[in-house]
């Protein structure tokens, strides 16, 4: 398989909660200002990226998996997930509070959905002022049964609601009860799902005066209670990997690019996904260079050996699944 940085075109949704971040501090390519996601790499039905850049353009992802397999993917990753792209990438604009919502887990999702969990993370790639998300329940002993009673005055009563700012992350295991607030752009690493539980949406209504659909018994029963923080707590690193989540699904890590340096991942059986959430920097792969401005992401195929990054300042998410590893849920608490 030719190994490069390989771009996808972004996928722009529409939501009645986006905004117009994606398009003026993302440089997505729209016109409409309420593109509330921009998916970055998608295997979703119906929504399967299509490489950008190079030898591979013009070809999908599910293309791009069929033909190179574990080239691509990793052999332990094309064992488990086959020509199923495990993660779905995003950037998000929230300009009024999504909805409050929980997913359900593998179990739960393969029984009713045929489908993947949804375990997901977020980084705070920038937030206004008064910026605040929903993470859980208030406190341990609220009876998810609540869900089904849910109105606008017993709701800041119910969830427990953070403040963020820029830098912040945050991990969200299926189960957990959450929501993006107003005036907040994030970077989202998900499983490979779609499947959202609403459990009250503000009581807005769309342009034809409905309300959208609301999911509560099946929120009831997918919600779980966490007891930990999910918050990462880390040490920012110049030209190293701090990590912010390590999961069964998922390892997430931050890397400050300053000036030049080279990381081989030639022991990583995995794809690598390079996220730019500031600034702008320079990646060097199998002797192609691609520049990445803050809102582009690209994937490096798993046969990848050593990688080149250049930037005056700029910070990457790296991710990706090593199933060489013995994975124990972390998230730099």
């Amino acid at each position: 398989m030719k190994v490069y940085p390989i771009k996808f075109n972004p996928i722009l949704k529409e939501k009645i909660w986006g905004g117009h971040k994606l398009s003026s501090l993302l440089s997505k390519d729209t016109d409409k200002d309420n593109i509330g996601e921009s998916w970055e790499i998608s295997d979703v039905n119906d929504n399967v990226s299509i490489v950008e850049n190079g030898i591979y353009s013009g070809l999908s992802l599910k293309e791009l998996m069929l033909n190179h397999e574990s080239q691509f993917l990793g052999t332990h990753n094309f064992k488990q997930f086959g020509h199923n792209f495990p993660l779905l990438i995003k950037f998000l604009d929230a300009k009024t509070d999504l909805s409050v919502q929980v997913h359900p887990d593998d179990t739960m999702a393969k029984k009713y959905h045929n489908s993947f969990g949804k375990t997901e993370m977020w980084y705070i790639m920038d937030s206004d002022d008064d910026a605040n998300i929903i993470l859980g329940l208030k406190d341990d002993i609220t009876n998810p049964k609540v869900l089904n009673h849910i109105t606008s005055e017993n709701v800041n009563t119910v969830f427990n609601r953070e403040a963020v700012v820029k830098g912040e992350s945050f991990f969200i295991p299926a189960g957990k009860i959450h929501a993006i607030g107003a005036g907040v752009l994030a970077a989202e690493i998900q499983q490979t799902s779609d499947i959202t539980y609403r459990v009250y949406d503000w009581d807005r209504t769309d342009d034809n005066g409905d309300k959208r659909e609301l999911h509560t018994q099946l929120a009831e029963q997918a919600t779980k209670q966490f007891s930990f923080n999910s918050k990462a707590q880390y040490q920012l690193k110049s030209n190293d990997s701090a990590n912010l989540v390590d999961c069964d699904f998922f390892t997430t890590n931050i890397i400050k690019v300053k000036n030049r340096f080279v990381k081989n991942y030639q022991l990583l059986d995995s794809f690598i996904i390079s996220m730019c959430v500031e600034g702008q920097v320079d990646i060097t792969a199998g002797e192609v260079k691609e520049t990445l401005k803050m809102g582009d992401t690209i994937l490096l195929p798993a046969v990848t050996d050593t990688v080149t990054f250049e930037a005056s300042n700029a910070k990457l998410l790296e991710v990706y699944i090593d199933r060489n590893l013995n994975h124990k849920t972390s998230y730099a608490s």
